[in-house]
């Protein structure tokens, strides 16, 4: 009688990426969190990242009010690259605040 053949092992990443996908949160603000830094860049992701969501619009806490006002006038392109990763996941708008040094921003 022969015996059963075993299969090879299979990698364990590839399970778990669905699994961990899964668990993921399906709201607009993961979305954004998720592609933030490949649609706007490490620079920009360094010192700013999104928050909240409401109505369609995303808050994003920058680490100071310099940023957030250069990030203001940037809006269009970041939106931009939000539609390219997200499409018609992409928020309607950003509005940008300074977040008071609560998040670890600094290198």
């Amino acid at each position: 009688m022969m015996s059963p053949r075993r299969r090879a092992p299979r990698p364990v990443a590839g399970a778990l990426a669905g699994i961990v996908e899964g668990l993921q949160p399906q709201t607009p603000l993961a979305a954004v969190q998720r592609v933030w830094t490949e649609a706007v860049g490490e620079a920009v992701a360094r010192e700013a990242e999104p928050v909240s969501e409401r109505g369609g619009v995303v808050t994003i806490g920058c680490s100071s009010s310099i940023w957030a006002a250069e990030l203001n006038m940037m809006q269009a392109d970041l939106l931009a690259g939000l539609a390219r990763e997200l499409g018609d996941l992409a928020p309607a708008g950003l509005r940008f605040v300074t977040s008071g040094g609560d998040r670890a921003f600094r290198p």
